[in-house]
């Protein structure tokens, strides 16, 4: 689950409410999930209004880009995707 989560976010920075819509389930799942990559150094957060937005802090890890590489391209998912479409961020 975080492995997809960090690859969502290799495509963009993703409001809590879209990784929620792409990973089909609910968002103190998310959250949790979020707490600890946020916790490892791995997403940072933003807050616009009540909405949190996360985003890869990965810059200082040069030893992940390696990885990232290997994770499946979740480009697809992430453009069919948008808080406009799912109305949740207003």
């Amino acid at each position: 689950m975080r492995l997809t989560i960090l690859s969502l976010l290799k495509e963009r920075e993703l409001c809590v409410c879209e990784i929620v819509e792409i990973m089909n389930t609910s968002q103190p799942n998310v959250s949790q999930h979020m707490r600890k990559l946020k916790d490892g150094g791995l997403v940072k957060e933003a807050k616009k209004g009540q909405w949190v937005y996360y985003s890869l802090s990965i810059d200082d890890k040069p030893y992940l880009h390696e990885l990232f590489q290997h994770l499946p391209a979740q480009k697809e998912k992430v453009d069919l995707m948008s808080c406009e479409q799912l109305d949740c961020c207003d």
